[in-house]
């Protein structure tokens, strides 16, 4: 997360995780939190949403291409 007095901490580095349902419930509540004031946050989550669901497209092979 970064600082911004204005928003507090962003998560952007948090929202693969989040979309993944990777994180604690804590961690959960905090993104959930953020994303409801944070209108750029919440713009970065959508497209993280959006491609997500794309990986199982991909096999093994080309994700280390």
């Amino acid at each position: 997360m970064t600082a911004d007095p204005r928003n507090g901490p962003h998560v952007r580095q948090s929202l693969g995780a989040y979309v993944l349902d990777a994180l604690t419930a804590a961690e959960t509540r905090a993104v959930a939190r953020h994303l409801g004031r944070c209108d750029s946050c919440a713009a970065d989550y959508v497209e993280v949403a959006q491609a997500a669901p794309l990986l199982a497209l991909l096999d093994g092979d080309e994700l280390f291409e």
